[in-house]
């Protein structure tokens, strides 16, 4: 059976196709790394960056065909995929090659005249990596690099909407010789990834949905295996009323609109003083008047589409259900009659209610629901009010009270004022339905590592 790749952006027109992997062919690929696993453990950190040091190399040769097939496969405007899906790819790629072997050095916990204790970070085995469609690139390095650098070998599943990325990521690996089944890939939809997690692995990382994701956890949980699981998001914005607006505002675009919307810690809710909000809302539709909405491809369009037509349905119903439940569209809300595909307006819903869709579930495109508040205290009841918990933005002039509001935030990250917390050397992840464990940073190359107490004597 065949994986058809299609262009959101041109109609769903088709772009290529991949096999799917079979069952035999995903048994051979974890029975591969099962046996090569031990030989990649013992050759040490530093050798195996040597290895993706070459590897890095290789993508970087590859930047055009990645960007190319990345924006055609997705929908990714190409300006915002070579900043935030390539560029950030490769810059925490190079911080685990530059940083690896510091972070998994082993540690001194306790030492007198008599005896020393030492951690040591050894790899957990074999882990299965799954990863989402939004970042093609970026998703892959953040799963697949720490993985590596830390000695396990990985059979990797993308997206079946991005198949042909994860096809060409593949071809760049093998071109650079690695030790065989240190790194393989499968291909297919849920039921491959599915079947992969139920392989003789050690270790499950995944990023996706909540329902998927709790659905994981469930195996894992019945294997007794680690899962290191990044979920969705619904992150609140403050702004509160002594906030510098104009430079909220350009934080607030960015952080919600790019890459049409499609972001797990993109903020999703905003949560403005009453006494600033019809200037908020007034400045942010100006903002949007001013974007272009075409072809990925176009280094002029700030928007392309969606990444599937079941995204853009998805979308027009949350967005259909807070229309009928009372909120006003200021900008968008609707599907644009001149693009033939998976496009939707940048859009801002105001009048917005607690029972609305669009609040309570993740909305992964580029609509905005914006509530007032008055008081601090109002402002903190309304951020938690979701299931979710991974990121969380704050604007204020009063450091002390962003400072305060934070500490009753119940997210993994806080940015203030626009300070962006998305960096390799912090850890990433979230509260609640956010997920389990942290990526990134020594933290999170801790979570795929055992971690060993050697006490001895000197």
């Amino acid at each position: 059976m065949k994986l058809i790749s299609t262009n959101p952006s041109r109609n769903y027109e088709k772009i290529g196709e991949v096999k799917i992997s079979s069952m035999r062919e995903i048994e051979g690929k974890v029975k591969s790394a099962r046996n090569v696993q031990e030989e990649w453990q013992n050759i040490g950190v530093k050798n195996r960056i040597k290895y993706l040091k070459k590897v890095y190399g290789a993508f970087d040769k590859n930047r055009k065909k990645i960007s190319e097939i990345a924006c055609k496969e997705m929908g990714f405007p190409i300006s915002q995929q070579e900043m935030f899906d390539l560029g950030d790819g490769f810059n925490y790629f190079k911080w685990y090659l530059e940083n690896g072997e510091k972070c998994l050095k082993e540690e001194v916990t306790f030492e007198n005249k008599n005896e020393i204790h030492t951690i040591h970070f050894e790899p957990i085995g074999v882990a299965a990596v799954i990863q989402p469609w939004n970042f093609p690139f970026c998703q892959w390095v953040w799963g697949v690099v720490p993985a590596l650098v830390a000695g396990n070998t990985v059979v990797f599943k993308h997206s079946e909407e991005v198949p042909l990325c994860g096809k060409l990521i593949q071809e760049i690996i093998d071109s650079c010789k690695l030790p065989k089944g240190v790194f393989s890939e499968v291909y297919g939809d849920g039921k491959v990834g599915e079947i992969l997690i139920n392989q003789d692995v050690d270790l499950v990382s995944f990023t996706g949905s909540a329902k998927v994701g709790k659905h994981v956890y469930e195996i894992c949980g019945k294997k007794f295996i680690k899962a290191v699981i990044e979920l969705g998001g619904s992150a609140p914005g403050i702004i509160f009323e002594d906030a510098d607006i104009e430079k909220s505002i350009e934080h607030v675009y960015g952080v919600r609109f790019t890459n049409c919307g499609q972001a797990c810690d993109g903020l999703k809710r905003l949560i403005v003083h009453e006494k600033v909000f019809g200037k908020v809302v007034r400045k942010l539709k100006e903002v949007l008047e001013s974007k272009v909405i075409g072809d990925p491809l176009d280094t002029k369009t700030d928007f392309g589409p969606l990444v599937a037509k079941r995204q853009q349905r998805l979308i027009i119903s949350q967005v259909k259900d807070a229309e009928e439940k009372g909120a006003k569209v200021i900008k968008g809300g609707e599907v644009p009659l001149k693009l033939k595909g998976a496009y939707y307006e940048p859009t801002i819903l105001t009048n917005i209610t607690r029972n609305m869709r669009v609040w309570n579930e993740e909305v992964f495109g580029p609509v905005l629901p914006v509530i007032s508040f008055k008081t601090e205290k109002d402002a903190a009841k309304l951020v938690n009010d979701t299931k979710y918990g991974l990121g969380s933005y704050v604007y204020t002039k009063d450091l002390n009270k962003a400072q305060r509001i934070a500490s009753q935030i119940k997210t993994g990250m806080v940015s203030i004022n626009g300070t962006n917390y998305v960096c390799p050397f912090n850890p990433f992840g979230g509260y609640k339905n956010s997920g389990i464990g942290r990526e990134h940073s020594k933290y999170g190359l801790y979570e795929l590592c055992q971690m060993k107490v050697v006490a001895r004597n000197r």
